[in-house]
């Protein structure tokens, strides 16, 4: 049996039996002094040029045009006088290639059947034709190995379980359409996003990810040393509190576009290792913000897909068009569940009410039961993007209080497909009140709750100074991903962390 006619799934001891044959077949390439990874190959063109500029191209017909491409061998068909190759290009598009004996001669022939194996990248040079069954083909003149495998191609009929795409990702995107219309839709996703904001006239900038002080957000932070400083740092949960001082300086409108880190659990949503969004108006609030962050996804979802009516892996279409639901958390979770819960509703009801509906909070507040309540009973029927408006003050430390309603701030989680996608506040710029609540943070971090924020003198001496009314917004690139392609997390990350 030849490799090119390969088994549904090889076995380890077929896979190091042909690693092997291919270490045998690099040494005749290296000792032939043509060798198995030159520097460069005399590429004129790609795959896809020739695609595109050939689409019409009449059956057996012959151009008269000499090309060089190159491409991954990916089938190969081989033949008395004559081999078939298709070659595939970094985005998947192929390309058949012919090798004759007329048009290379007998001992080039030999070497293309002795030393080409699939998975090698492989250049060649020869006149773009029209087979006699149709077929866009290049029929060689002059080949060469532009990069030898050493290990074998996954069957291409077979898709990579779950855990192979995550774990080689490489493998993935040799074999898979999505994975690399994964990776395109990420690429237009961040240039869609940088394009808006620039349209409004924000800056993007760049804060650190090594901090002597974790803040901006409630979560558990990955911790390290500097050797140069003989000091502990902490990997950043979000950029929040520097993005602020940048405002407080007078960049009126900010953003960023990079990397948190969270030690958390990593489920379908979830990620220790993450890419976020986030951006600060002055002189903005959070409806302004909410405004904001609709226009941001709805653009994305065009230039991913052309339109606000989005296409998931699974066939199902999700439309992100049209202005959101915006829903209060209190009224909804009294709608939802016959209750009349208020910002001023006792704890000790609260508990009632969760134990009866099932919820269990670990160190129980008053806005995290009500939040949990909300989750179990209002969350689940969410369907269309809705923008939940109006939280507890407890669980927001870093919120400005609403201008209307006691016991609330006003901070909005955006939930699209059930998830949350984003989120948007009108930023507290009190630093005596600011100052308090890292207080009421630093008392829930004494009774254990390890996702409570320090206390950062450092960032309320800078609040000091005058920081300006500021609406602030931050949206995980990962989920806004998954809700234009309907993708799992690990999914959306190129690379994954997996154990």
């Amino acid at each position: 049996m030849t490799e090119q006619d390969q088994p549904e799934e090889l076995s380890a001891e077929e896979i190091s039996e042909q690693k092997a044959v291919r270490l045998g077949k690099r040494e005749r390439l290296i000792e032939s002094g043509v060798g198995a990874y030159p520097v460069g190959v005399p590429i004129t063109t790609t795959i896809s040029d020739v695609r595109s500029t050939y689409a019409d191209i009449e059956t057996d017909t012959a151009t008269g045009v000499t090309v060089g491409l190159a491409g991954r061998v990916v089938h190969s068909r081989i033949g008395g006088k004559l081999c078939f190759a298709s070659l595939q290009a970094g985005d998947g598009q192929r390309l058949q290639v012919m090798v004759s004996l007329a048009e290379v001669g007998e001992e080039s022939l030999d070497n293309w059947k002795a030393l080409v194996d699939l998975g090698d990248h492989v250049f060649v040079s020869g006149e773009v034709i029209s087979s006699r069954r149709g077929e866009l083909s290049v029929m060689v003149k002059d080949w060469a190995i532009a990069s030898k495998a050493i290990l074998p191609l996954p069957n291409l009929h077979t898709e990579l379980s779950d855990e192979g795409r995550v774990r080689s990702r490489y493998l993935d995107l040799i074999v898979r359409e999505q994975a690399r219309f994964t990776v395109r839709a990420r690429a237009a996703v961040n240039a869609s996003l940088r394009s808006t904001f620039t349209s409004h006239e924000y800056l993007e900038v760049e804060t650190p990810m090594l901090q002597v002080m974790h803040g901006g957000a409630s979560a558990r932070p990955f911790s390290t040393h500097s050797n140069a400083f003989d000091t502990e740092l902490f990997l950043r949960i979000a950029p929040e509190l520097y993005l602020k001082r940048a405002v407080v300086g007078g960049i009126d409108r900010v953003y960023e576009i990079n990397r948190n880190f969270r030690n958390e659990g990593a489920d379908t949503t979830h990620s220790p290792e993450f890419a976020m969004l986030e951006a600060y108006q002055a002189y903005g609030d959070y409806n302004q913000m909410a405004d904001l962050t609709q226009e941001l996804v709805q653009k994305a979802a065009i230039a991913v897909s052309g339109d606000t009516i989005v296409t998931w892996a699974d066939g199902t279409e999700y439309d992100l068009g049209g202005e959101w639901d915006r829903i209060s958390m209190y009224d909804s979770l009294n709608a939802a569940a016959g209750l009349s819960i208020t910002p001023q509703t006792p704890v000790e009801d609260l508990l009632g009410y969760a134990a009866t509906a099932g919820v269990e909070v670990h160190l129980p507040t008053h806005g995290k039961l009500v939040e949990e309540l909300w989750e179990h009973y209002v969350k689940v029927d969410l369907v269309r993007p809705t923008f939940v408006m109006d939280f507890p003050v407890d669980t927001s430390p870093l919120v400005r209080a609403h201008r209307s309603i006691e016991g609330v701030v006003e901070k909005w989680d955006l939930y699209i497909r059930g998830f949350e996608l984003a989120t948007g506040y009108s930023e507290l710029v009190d630093p005596v009140v600011q100052r308090e609540r890292f207080v009421a943070q630093a008392k829930l971090a004494g009774k254990g709750d390890v996702e409570a924020m320090p206390l950062d003198e450092e960032f309320l001496r800078a609040l000091e100074h005058g920081m300006p009314p500021t609406g602030g917004m931050g949206m995980g690139i990962d989920r806004l991903l998954m809700a234009i392609t309907g993708l799992g997390i690990r999914e959306t990350i190129l690379f994954p962390l997996v154990k």
